[in-house]
């Protein structure tokens, strides 16, 4: 008799039909209940819509809310001499360099300063032009002639190129005041390995990094923009032996390196050419 009654008292919790309760509650005080936390869940949620709302109303699409200052810019090599395979999508991505490419995209700067578009008040100057970095004036290093970037003759290519970092024009005009020159890349490398290297050319000569090609916008404003590219061409390093090698920014707008910080404006990679 008591399992029957237990069992009679949860049907009786599950649906009354006497009081017509379902789990204790009357049809009103259940429609109440959801209509609460119907109103309640759509407040929250129209409360995030509308912080969201106008968070993104602060936000530029063409420069971004914090612009920390990157003193030292990073490098980027990119190079491997066991086959051509592993370098195929940086040949492929040359072919944006390429003098006729340039020419439709981009325009012929005037070199040695400031390519500086601003902005006339709340009129955006967008999109914003670029300047022409040809292929041709990576000469030896440009593929055009040696597919293999001379790794086949033992006297290899590597190309660098400086992170995309979105500037200052206050920054570029304090720069223009004190003289800024152009960045120039060099590859002493370690001290005891420096016999190892031999001879090296650059391209363009000088290994420099033009200012036309500076202050960069941002991908959305600069959307034809043609990062410049230093190519060091290594003509009679030492075979058969594995040489480090240290590239560096040069530039008098770049403050001393940190010992700390290894590859903020450099960049370390190990060659080596086998004589077979």
């Amino acid at each position: 008799l008591s399992d029957k009654a237990e069992s009679g008292d949860w049907k009786e919790f599950f649906w009354n039909p006497r009081t017509r309760e379902l789990l204790g509650r009357t049809a009103s005080s259940w429609g109440l209940i959801l209509l609460f936390y119907l109103v309640f869940y759509t407040f929250l949620a129209g409360m995030f819509c509308l912080t969201m709302y106008v968070m993104l109303l602060t936000l530029d699409d063409y420069k971004p809310t914090w612009q920390d200052r990157l003193a030292t810019p990073g490098t980027d090599p990119h190079s491997d001499q066991s086959s051509t395979e592993s370098w195929d999508t940086y040949v492929q991505a040359l072919d944006a360099y390429n003098d006729s490419q340039q020419v439709l995209k981009n325009d012929a700067c005037a070199p040695d300063q400031y390519f500086i578009q601003e902005d006339s008040g709340q009129v955006r100057n967008n999109p914003k032009r670029s300047c022409q970095f040809n292929r041709t004036v990576l000469g030896e290093c440009s593929g055009l002639t040696d597919r293999t970037y001379g790794y086949r003759s033992g006297k290899p290519c590597v190309l660098i190129k400086l992170n995309r970092v979105t500037t200052h024009c206050r920054e570029i005009k304090d720069a223009t005041k004190s003289r800024a020159r152009h960045s120039l890349l060099s590859s002493p490398g370690q001290r005891e390995e420096t016999d190892f290297l031999g001879q090296i050319a650059y391209f363009p000569t000088n290994g420099t990094f033009n200012l036309m090609y500076y202050p960069y916008y941002g991908m959305r404003a600069q959307v034809n923009y043609s990062q410049p590219l230093v190519a060091v061409k290594f003509l009679n390093i030492t075979l058969n032996a594995d040489v480090n090698v240290e590239c560096r920014i040069n530039s008098n707008t770049i403050g001393d390196y940190s010992d700390r910080d290894k590859f903020a404006g450099r960049v370390s990679f190990k060659l080596r050419i086998n004589s077979e």
